[in-house]
């Protein structure tokens, strides 16, 4: 079977057997177009990268007949608008553009925040698509009327292309602002009072569900046979805490994508503040999420920002080369995280990120150290926030493959840190599992991810005792960032 990872940087395919074992891996960076606060994504480049990752796959000998099903998963909480004829009507709003402030009040206004969070299980703001929806209408009422269906992840617009049929997963539409999250279904009159057409929401499916076929059109375009199953999948939160193998209270998983996440699962949603509730692939369970929106994007902002010109193109190895000649502490400098605004610890999408304690004897070393100490620390404030004791903590994702920054948030945390080997790649192989329980080679997710990680070897991180004392130090200067940044740039 095909799998793919809709992400923000990188569209990654895997193609798997059914006994869970990948055979072929590609990965084709994405383009984000940054207009000041606006975040926007061509739905285009998706479906172009996925055709030419799955050309690779068959330019390498896979026949289109081998495959037995498509699978996806994708960013969320995005604003994909849609023309009849399958077309954007314009760019995706990614989840990281919070525009919709002043929507956001007038649909809180209208309905309630007490009600908005109480049936969605979540907080709500200008980053939501509810939010989006109605600023595209007041905005932008021409492309608001040529638009068919809305859609909310990366992965339902590719759905879409190859199939035809809008649909969304209940993990996606968990951060929609719209869908009653135990009951999952939207909230229609909630469309009906804000004068939104209610026509132009997708269909919610369960990640395991077939949701339509390849078409004749898509099948020229992309090259799977026509007839092809296409299942629904399920949004990036939901594939990475899958692939993480967390099952139980007191484990943890770590995501550092571009944005990033701490996860748990539990039987209800969790109801603390900074805290986003998932209705989860397993059906009756749900991912209880401390969402940040900034985790790889700073890692690849230092290495630009650090690399010479003449070093650009390998401007990660050149920072890695940095941080293995740093030292905890960064020798004094610290680093409030926050360039693309954020949604935890603190909501507030115009904040800006800051360094503090630059000397004459400040290196490069030390910046680039105190940009990924600075991820370390917000996720140390994600983690305090749920209130559990760690029993387990796993770290997934396009960070986890930085050696020094593994090593950095285990000493932050005080905690052994678990890193499987090959993590990019482990969420786009965890949805197969959506494919083989449709067909009846697999009785449940669980077992399908756990062999999943038998397979893969995984790294165990260990803290440093005198850097966790001398993080702990740090954190609490680190904790009063925020409230002196913020008083100066109001």
């Amino acid at each position: 079977m095909a799998t793919f990872d809709i992400g923000t940087t990188a569209v990654k395919g895997v193609l798997m057997t059914a006994s869970g074992k990948s055979v072929m891996e590609k990965s084709i960076n994405l383009e984000t177009i940054l207009n000041g606060e606006y975040k926007e994504q061509r739905p285009e480049d998706w479906y172009a990268a996925f055709c030419e990752i799955s050309g690779f796959f068959f330019r390498e000998g896979l026949r289109p007949e081998d495959v037995s099903g498509i699978v996806m998963s994708g960013q969320m909480q995005d604003l994909i608008p849609v023309k009849a004829d399958l077309e954007p009507a314009c760019n995706a709003i990614l989840y990281s553009d919070g525009r919709a402030g002043q929507q956001a009040r007038e649909i809180a206004d209208c309905i309630g925040t007490e009600t908005i969070e109480k049936s969605t299980g979540n907080h709500f703001d200008g980053s939501i698509p509810f939010s989006k929806l109605l600023w595209l209408k007041q905005k932008k009422p021409a492309v608001y009327k040529s638009v068919e269906k809305i859609l909310i992840s990366s992965k339902d617009y590719v759905i879409t292309r190859l199939t035809g049929a809008f649909i969304t997963d209940v993990t996606s539409a968990s951060t929609a602002g719209l869908m009653d999250i135990r009951q999952k279904c939207w909230n229609l009159q909630w469309m009906q009072r804000m004068d939104l057409d209610s026509e132009k929401l997708p269909d919610i499916r369960y990640a395991e569900e077939q949701v339509g076929t390849v078409t004749l059109k898509s099948s020229g375009e992309c090259g799977y046979a026509a007839g092809t199953p296409v299942y629904a999948g399920t949004g990036d939160a939901g594939a990475t805490t899958l692939a993480s193998g967390i099952s139980q209270d007191g484990e943890f998983n770590i995501n550092l994508g571009t944005s990033g996440w701490i996860a748990c699962v539990s039987h209800d949603i969790l109801e603390k503040p900074g805290v986003f509730n998932l209705a989860a692939m397993p059906r009756n369970s749900y991912i209880n999420v401390v969402p940040f929106l900034n985790a790889g994007n700073v890692h690849k902002w230092i290495s630009g920002i650090l690399a010479p010109e003449d070093r650009i193109k390998d401007s990660y190895e050149y920072v890695d080369r940095l941080l293995s000649q740093s030292h905890a502490g960064s020798h004094g400098v610290m680093f409030l995280p926050y360039l693309a605004g954020e949604r935890f610890p603190v909501m507030d999408t115009v904040i800006k990120g800051s360094f503090v304690g630059i000397g004459f004897d400040t290196a490069k070393q030390d910046l680039a150290r105190s940009a990924l100490e600075g991820v370390a620390f917000s996720i140390r404030q994600g983690l305090e926030s749920i209130e559990r004791v760690p029993e387990k903590i796993s770290l997934i994702g396009g960070g986890a493959q930085v050696k020094t920054w593994c090593q950095i948030l285990t000493d932050v945390l005080g905690h052994e840190i678990i890193v499987y080997k090959g993590s990019e790649y482990l969420p786009a192989a965890a949805i197969a599992a959506a494919v083989l329980i449709d067909q009846g080679e697999i009785a449940d997710y669980a077992s399908f991810v756990n062999s999943l990680q038998n397979d893969n070897d995984s790294i165990s991180y260990e803290p440093v005792p005198e850097n966790t004392e001398l993080y702990n130090k740090v954190y609490r200067h680190y904790l009063k960032m925020y409230p002196g940044i913020k008083s100066i740039l109001s």
